[in-house]
């Protein structure tokens, strides 16, 4: 027997799917988070899998992770005291960024404070041209000075970004040399090692972010291989990426900044697996977890990529797996402003202490607790057995909120629900503004741990027709990372117009990335047999700002078919943007490439058959709509294929609850999934 195992460890549970590639079955566990002991989850995890599924950790041949560790140090500013070094007379670009504020109709709207202070940040003597040349050398007592001025700031890494070294990295490796032997020990990382990319603000604020949070992510990578080992688990640790891939812990080390958003984009590439296997092309992800709401799109079946998403306050320019958080998640704490209006987050109550509920020192009052107090949690127990709600509690955090708004409880409870609900609703909003699509046409994938909860509001606030609820969504991001390709991206920036001079250049930079990419996965899996290779360019008019990434095929580069290039930049601006100009002329920034190796995917069962309408486990009194009803509450793992049911309903398992309101039939598929339609946006849809 061979297992493969994917670990998603959020702010409030670290979630486990177990694969058993002889019998395609695949097990599930959720455990509460440690960030305070890095680890110790996983330990818990692996001997609470051996209890409840007599799983040998011998027998493990694939163990993959994914973590926010990354993302929450950017997001509480708990990362490294870095200082800068840039060229002299351009130590402010973090301070000037793009002159951007980050929300344009609000008045007292500001810019973030950068992750580096002013006061470390300093100029070097040196220059380089935008074409690669040497304009003035590095002077190495510039240098030295930097040093002695970084031992006096108490600093305790070094970001190197200097002028135009996306095109020529010589000086950036000259200054760190000198730095190292200067201050041996010192972490010190340069802008082209993390991602060479033109735009020096965009370049060095990707490379601050990458260095702000290594020391923090390579220790927690560290304390998680020491954790396997300590636990029988032979294999070497895989961490998922931000661009829905994965790679090996050695690798994430060295090179962070790749998978700083590994957990979000994890649970993208388990509900894309999903709606492929349901026959859903067109579809919205919707992971809601203890802190946040992520939505996705999946389109055509393959969800969507770009740069420049958000960590906090900041956008990492890398390539990333589209995901926007959009709302609040299940331990967002409700509260009232001082002019008497109900809030709900964006503090979390996180793992530690959690929601009131649950019983762990928790004294603010939550979404959780909101549907604690309506009945739709409380009943049945919640994650595997690690969670006894207390509802009375729950009630008692609520009730201050209650007086300060004049009304009831319950009424209360419901209104923290469609605060949150609203919030959500702006957020995706935004999404599908971003991208132009119809949200009736798409599918909605509720999963984490409050998604199928909240998933019928927020369908009936967009009027989303359908909605599809995986077998196991408390854990699917652990089965997004376990199922996610070996792959990664590379790039050189080329900065030439596209003519028949410019061809053979551009050849061969795609063959020195296929060169480098193929080392690449040989280190990581041993072999590059089978790779697949996809090549793109950023493309723009001659004047424009900014580039579009467009897909292309190396024999267009290599047979000289320049109309074939010009005209995929044509095509590929008019959907974007509504129109191009096929008599402009073009020119390509930058040459990307990205290889894959497909890993094993799991051929999921059928789950029994069965027709009619479930069998009740018993019936519930939940607050729904403004009053109180009768809901039946049925078991997931009871449901058959092809039975049906309508809500109002409450669905139970072990990893999470689901919530069908009243105006929703429900159906169940071949591999247990809940097939939910609004009735009336359907009926209207036919008609």
């Amino acid at each position: 027997m061979s297992l493969r195992i994917g670990v998603d460890i959020g702010g409030s549970f670290a979630d486990f799917a177990v694969l058993d590639e002889s019998t395609r079955t695949i097990q599930t566990l959720k455990v509460f988070s440690r960030p305070d002991a890095p680890g110790s989850e996983v330990l818990a995890g692996i001997e609470q899998l051996k209890a409840r599924y007599a799983i040998d950790p011998a027998q493990v041949s694939y163990f993959t992770h994914g973590t926010t560790v990354g993302v929450n140090a950017v997001v509480q500013r708990r990362g490294l005291k870095l200082a800068l070094i840039t060229t002299r007379n351009f130590e402010d670009v973090l301070d000037i960024g793009r002159l951007k504020i980050p929300d344009m109709y609000h008045l007292m709207s500001k810019r973030p404070v950068p992750l580096i202070s002013r006061d470390r940040v300093f100029g070097v003597d040196e220059r380089m041209a935008a074409d690669g040349r040497v304009v003035s050398p590095v002077d190495e007592a510039s240098v030295l000075a930097v040093a002695e001025s970084l031992r006096e700031a108490g600093c305790e890494g070094i970001v190197i970004s200097l002028l135009h070294a996306y095109r020529n990295p010589a000086h950036e490796i000259e200054v760190k040399a000198i730095l190292q032997r200067a201050l041996p020990g010192m972490f010190v990382s340069c802008s082209h090692e993390v991602w060479p990319i033109i735009r020096e603000y965009e370049r060095t604020l990707t490379a601050v972010i990458g260095g702000y949070v290594q020391p923090r992510v390579s220790h927690y990578l560290e304390s998680l291989q020491g954790a396997l080992r300590e636990s029988g688990v032979p294999v070497d640790l895989k961490v998922t990426k931000s661009n829905g891939g994965v790679m090996s812990a050695e690798h994430g080390k060295a090179n962070c900044v790749q998978m700083i958003l590994s957990g979000t984009a994890s649970g993208v590439i388990g509900a894309a697996y999903i709606a492929k296997l349901c026959n859903i092309p067109n579809c919205m992800s919707l992971d809601i977890g203890g802190t946040t709401a992520d939505i996705a799109l999946i389109v055509d079946g393959k969800p969507q990529f770009a740069t420049g998403e958000y960590i906090g306050d900041f956008q990492i320019h890398i390539p990333s797996v589209s995901v926007s958080s959009v709302g609040d998640g299940g331990g967002s704490i409700a509260w009232v402003d001082d002019l008497g209006v109900l809030k709900v987050g964006p503090q979390s109550a996180g793992s530690t202490p959690g929601p009131v509920c649950y019983g762990k020192g928790g004294t603010q009052p939550t979404i959780t607790d909101a549907f604690a107090v309506m009945g739709v949690i409380g009943s049945q127990q919640l994650g595997y057995n690690a969670v006894k709600v207390d509802v009375d509690a729950a009630r008692r955090a609520i009730a201050p909120l209650a007086e300060r708004l004049g009304t009831d409880v319950l009424r209360t409870a419901e209104a923290i629900v469609n605060v949150s609900v609203s919030s959500m609703y702006a957020g995706v909003s935004r999404v599908i503004s971003r991208f132009g699509i119809d949200p009736r046409v798409f599918n909605l994938m509720p999963f984490g741990g409050a998604g199928p909860m909240l998933a019928c509001y927020l369908a009936k606030a967009l009027k989303v027709q359908k909605l599809l609820v995986p077998t196991t969504p408390g854990v699917l991001s652990a089965l997004g990372g376990l199922i996610a390709d070996v792959k990664n991206d590379f790039v050189q920036t080329t900065y030439c117009d596209l003519n028949a001079g410019t061809l053979p250049g551009l050849a061969t930079a795609v063959q020195a990335l296929e060169t480098r990419a193929r080392e690449w996965l040989v280190a990581e899996v041993g072999s590059d047999s089978g790779a697949e290779i996809d090549v793109s360019a950023d493309m723009r008019y001659r004047g424009q700002s900014f580039e579009i990434d467009t897909p292309i095929q190396r024999a267009w580069l290599e047979q000289g078919r320049i109309d074939e290039l010009s005209h995929a930049f044509h095509q590929e601006h008019e959907r974007l943007y509504g129109h191009g100009d096929a008599s402009a002329d073009v020119q390509i920034v930058a040459i990307r490439l990205v290889i894959t190796y497909r890993t094993p995917k799991p051929e999921l069962r059928h789950i029994a058959k069965g027709s009619g309408t479930p069998t009740t486990e018993s019936t519930l009194q939940v607050w729904m709509e403004g009053e109180y009803r009768d809901v039946p509450l049925y078991r997931r793992d009871k449901l058959l294929a092809g039975q049906t049911f309508s809500g109002p309903a409450i669905v139970a398992q072990d990893d999470c609850t689901t919530c069908v309101l009243p105006g929703f039939d429900a159906q169940v598929d071949v591999y247990g999934n809940l097939e939910l339609t609004a009735l009336e946006l359907n009926r209207a849809r036919i008609k």
